[in-house]
């Protein structure tokens, strides 16, 4: 792979989240030098409106303003940020006022590029795979208005890549409306969530392709790992790569899916503006492992956000 070394930023605009990665990049390799997280639910209420509120977009534009601060930080005489790269997913796909949040986003000095799921998809799996060369994987990511499949090997053409309209925030809207949901209200969810997959999973068993390990990306998945270690301060050095099993994966979804929303928002290693969504998302990670037939996961910190600065870096196959 080959890329033009340097520092470059990436800028992740989604249905739950925004993110910001610094990182340099030297042969190939890439280096975090710093790393912005925030829940800033610009996906609220658009897949009943079709729209994003103008207090969503607010948030995420306060949000992209401190990110300048930290980004003009990292933009250094002797270490120049190269290129900004920024995208954003689902909820403004789907928002029939997404040209309106792009020109805000323009004012306030961020060229956003809206990206089709298949994309996405792509970024994702360069962004995930690297760590497991030589494997048959199936790359996960739980977004909050979709969720991306990709199946395939490191550094090859993937075998089979789909951009499911099916994510947490979107679940959660559609299907639990109960505090806590009822049992009905997550049988309904998981009925249409593993009714919406199984063709993609039929499609990966006939053309012969096993899986031979899950990696499953975003904070659905390493939130798993933050509670089931009980983190009161989020280590990714201690999430990055670890594995889940099925079975803690269900005790954990079964533990929050019981509670309320204020009793979730309690629960240590879980950041409390994601209670609201988190059962929907353990949902689905639930279901794709059934369809999968895995008994685990291997939750993995290298996302979309490292496949869009390896982009930025013009990598490409030597």
């Amino acid at each position: 792979m080959t890329c033009e070394n340097g520092r470059y930023a990436a800028l992740d605009i989604g249905t739950v989240t925004c993110r910001l990665l610094v990182a340099d990049v030297e042969d190939g390799r890439l280096t975090e030098v710093a790393k912005e997280y925030a829940i800033t639910d610009l996906g609220v209420g658009v897949d009943s409106s079709g729209r994003l509120s103008q207090e969503a977009i607010d948030r995420v534009l306060a949000t992209v303003d401190r990110y300048q601060e930290v980004l003009a930080r990292h933009n250094t005489e002797a270490h120049p940020v190269r290129r900004l790269i920024a995208m954003a997913t689902s909820a403004s796909r789907d928002a029939a006022n997404g040209p309106d949040f792009v020109r805000q986003l323009a004012e306030h000095g961020v060229q956003l590029a809206v990206i089709p799921g298949a994309r996405e998809a792509a970024l994702t799996f360069n962004g995930a795979s690297g760590d497991f060369p030589g494997e048959n994987l199936l790359v996960v990511d739980i977004g909050g208005g979709s969720t991306e499949l990709v199946a395939g090997r490191f550094g090859c053409a993937p075998q089979a890549s789909h951009s499911f309209n099916i994510g947490c925030r979107r679940l959660t809207e559609r299907y639990l409306h109960s505090d806590p949901p009822t049992s009905e209200e997550i049988a309904a969810a998981r009925g249409w969530v593993h009714e919406t997959m199984v063709p993609y999973f039929a499609e990966l068993a006939q053309a012969g392709f096993a899986i031979e390990r899950v990696v499953a990306v975003a904070g659905t998945a390493t939130s798993v790992v933050s509670i089931r270690e009980a983190m009161t301060v989020y280590d990714s050095s201690r999430v990055h790569r670890a594995r889940v099993t099925a079975d803690e994966l269900a005790a954990i979804e079964a533990r929050l899916a019981s509670e309320t929303l204020a009793q979730r928002r309690e629960t240590v290693g879980l950041d409390p503006k994601r209670a609201g969504v988190i059962v929907a998302g353990f949902i689905i990670l639930e279901e794709v492992l059934k369809l999968a037939g895995a008994d685990a996961y291997t939750a993995s910190e290298s996302d979309i956000l490292h496949g869009m600065i390896f982009e930025a870096a013009g990598a490409k196959e030597d």
